[in-house]
């Protein structure tokens, strides 16, 4: 019995350390994601601007300060990439965790080996979305930035989504471990309670069988 408890504690504890990776785990993909949510709005932006910078009701000077605008919200996409970090390590440069790899972030959260679960998050630089360089300078760059917008905005929803994805899984797994852990756990009492119960029956009989023999070795000696 001690040896079955054992056993099931070294379980519960690598159960107790995969809630916590997991935990963990989400709180790093929502940082990921709130990041590419400011990532997303200034797209829009970019977006509105290059509409806006096609028209010939603004002046020259209008669609200089357009541009100027649009070249500080690129600027800032990249410094969104470069500087989400989770506990040091950044997530959204593309390169991936360490066990992961190129990326990849790889999570444990199952108690044993082999029990993991990959999440691929993608740099999501200007050079990712081929938006590296651009500008509002004519009409036609500013014609041809829509495509490029929708095809990044398009990867970008699409990077979220798997993300999203990831989240919900987390979320079911965590719940599941818990629930493991919690059963486990009883399932130990159990057994030591068990032990307790069967170690104080040998106790008790082995006095009873002690003060007999102690009494009929009195009575003998008074014979």
């Amino acid at each position: 019995g001690i040896a079955i408890a054992t056993t099931m504690t070294a379980q519960i504890n690598g159960l107790n350390a995969a809630v916590k990776n997991a935990n963990d785990a989400m709180s790093m993909l929502q940082t990921a994601d709130g990041a590419l949510s400011e990532t997303s709005s200034l797209m829009q932006r970019m977006r509105e601007l290059s509409v806006m910078a096609v028209n010939d009701t603004y002046s020259s000077t209008q669609k200089t300060a357009m541009s100027t605008e649009f070249v500080a919200l690129a600027a800032q996409i990249d410094q969104i990439a470069t500087n989400t970090q989770f506990n040091g390590t950044a997530v959204l440069t593309g390169a991936g965790g360490t066990y992961g790899g190129v990326g990849s972030f790889l999570f444990q959260v199952g108690a044993n080996n082999g029990q993991t679960m990959a999440v691929a998050i993608v740099s999501a630089t200007l050079a990712q979305y081929s938006l590296t360089g651009a500008t509002l300078a004519t009409a036609a760059i500013a014609a041809s930035n829509l495509n490029s917008l929708d095809s990044a905005i398009t990867a970008l929803n699409s990077q979220r989504s798997t993300i999203g994805a990831a989240v919900n899984r987390l979320s079911h797994a965590l719940d599941n471990l818990a629930s493991v852990a919690a059963n486990a756990t009883d399932s130990r009492s159990k057994i030591e309670d068990t032990d307790y119960a069967t170690a104080t029956s040998d106790l008790a009989r082995q006095q009873i069988i002690a003060q007999a023999a102690t009494a009929i070795l009195a009575q003998a000696n008074q014979q």
